[in-house]
């Protein structure tokens, strides 16, 4: 049997056509954000459409979305999506009835976050918190193989715990967040002010223009040596090592999941996050693992997926 697994993104919508995990085919359309609801709706629809000729004789058994924003998993209601310029969307009725297709909506990190614990990284454990470092820090908790998203799925927000009372402005309009240090837009505003700083930083010659500077550059600034570009990694391994000892200390999972551009660094960043856990993390309970994310870009579309998949 087979799901569609639809990914929804403030760029574009990708769309799959799963099987146990392993995407069949897939499609994608541009998010015609200006357009309205209605008209992305209809796009997503007629992306699931063109994927039935695909299913041959197999039977597609529902719809998944992972969408931005703050969804309601059980009403499949998206409250409010800010990169979409959506509020009170009926997601989940309105593409079951374009499709005909039985439909489940949740986050879109929560959704990865699922694909990652039954297709990915986590899928030889029972719990697992993904986290998800990019412009900001998306998570997800799958407790016994099930996603808790807390009341009206509106928990696992792990992106806006505080680790530094007072500290950096965050999106969400609280300061100190795990996000304002621990996701790349973090670590590039970090390394533009270590830059600006010490004018004589190898940094310089990586990035003559500090427009250009990106989540990789103080890694590559790591690779000559760069004074600037150690500081600058050591601070961010403690921010992020803090975020992950809060997730350790509080739900103590058998796994932490990480994904997002940055963990493309892999060991360089892995090893020191792994002392960093055992060194601080409370107390002498179970070994908690820290991976990276397997599935990377597919990981939204499959886990979408696998909310019909494993539906009860």
């Amino acid at each position: 049997m087979y799901q569609i697994g639809i990914d929804i993104g403030g760029t574009s919508i990708k769309t799959g056509l799963v099987s146990e995990g392993r995407i069949i085919a897939w499609k994608s359309v541009k998010t015609d954000t200006a357009a309205g609801a209605d008209k992305i709706i209809s796009d997503i629809a007629g992306l699931v459409n063109s994927l039935k000729d695909e299913a041959g004789d197999k039977v597609i058994t529902g719809v998944g979305i992972g969408c931005p924003g703050a969804v309601n998993s059980c009403t499949g209601v998206v409250d409010h999506a800010y990169n979409l310029n959506w509020d009170y969307v009926p997601l989940g009725e309105k593409m079951q009835k374009l499709t005909g297709y039985p439909t489940r909506v949740c986050n879109d990190a929560n959704a990865a976050a699922l694909g990652e614990a039954k297709y990915g990284a986590g899928k030889r454990y029972k719990s697992s918190v993904f986290i998800t470092i990019g412009t900001g820090i998306g998570s997800g908790i799958v407790i016994d193989g099930k996603l808790f998203e807390g009341n009206q799925s509106k928990g696992a927000e792990i992106g806006h715990c505080v680790i530094k009372s007072g500290g950096e402005p965050c999106t969400c309009g609280r300061r100190g967040c795990f996000e304002a240090y621990s996701s790349a837009t973090a670590l590039i505003r970090d390394t533009k002010r270590a830059m600006l700083k010490k004018p004589d930083s190898k940094l310089w010659e990586i990035c003559p223009n500090i427009d250009d500077v990106n989540g990789k550059t103080v890694f590559d600034g790591m690779l000559i040596n760069d004074k600037t570009a150690l500081s600058v990694y050591r601070n961010y391994i403690k921010m992020l090592g803090e975020g992950l000892c809060n997730i350790v200390n509080e739900l103590r999972p058998e796994a932490i999941i990480l994904g997002g551009g940055v963990c493309a660094q892999g060991d360089i960043l892995l090893v020191p996050l792994k002392k960093y856990i055992a060194k601080y993390s409370f107390g002498e309970g179970p070994h908690v693992g820290l991976h990276i994310a397997t599935l990377k870009n597919d990981a939204g579309i499959i886990g979408a997926a696998a909310l019909v998949a494993w539906a009860k």
